[in-house]
């Protein structure tokens, strides 16, 4: 396989955890950017977002995104929900990847972030996380479904990753 694999989708969508099941079952590496970024800066991406701001962490997001892009070997990336909001990064991404759009309901993703206090977009108002959330899809789901393949993500890691292995064999 030559062709890197990127995972999109909305936080909580399941972009890590499926991540790395298919990098095991296609014996490739995984990456997770959000994980890069915060051992290149030192800090949680919530901290980020708080000493630094969105833009800041757009910034390092999109040169590690291009950075990762750049290289030759075969690999999976999950990226960050917001990552497609850079154009630059959506255009790379959708030509010259096999890219994944792991489409969640919104009602999964919140009852999944709502266990989580390390979501920087999100507050400890579950109301609000709703509205955000549902904000959040509004803008992001025209640009999550430029993906080449689109799979529902409400099954278990390892039937979503099988879905995944039969949709991407007309790119490998």
């Amino acid at each position: 396989m030559k062709k890197k694999i990127v995972l999109l989708g909305m936080m909580g969508c399941g972009k890590s955890t499926i991540g790395n099941v298919l990098s095991e079952k296609l014996k490739i590496d995984f990456i997770d950017t959000d994980k890069l970024i915060e051992k290149n800066v030192g800090l949680k991406i919530k901290t980020i977002f708080e000493k630094h701001g969105e833009d800041y962490f757009r910034n390092i997001e999109k040169k590690i995104i291009s950075k990762l892009l750049l290289k030759k070997d075969s690999c999976v990336i999950a990226i960050g929900g917001g990552s497609l909001l850079n154009k630059e990064v959506r255009k790379i991404i959708l030509k010259k990847t096999i890219s994944i759009w792991l489409n969640t309901k919104k009602e999964l993703i919140f009852k999944r972030c709502k266990k989580s206090n390390e979501r920087p977009l999100l507050t400890m108002d579950n109301k609000k996380n709703y509205k955000i959330i549902n904000n959040l899809l509004k803008i992001r789901k025209p640009l999550y479904s430029q993906a080449k393949i689109m799979i529902r993500s409400n099954k278990s890691p390892k039937k979503t990753s099988e879905q995944i292995l039969k949709k991407i064999k007309k790119y490998i």
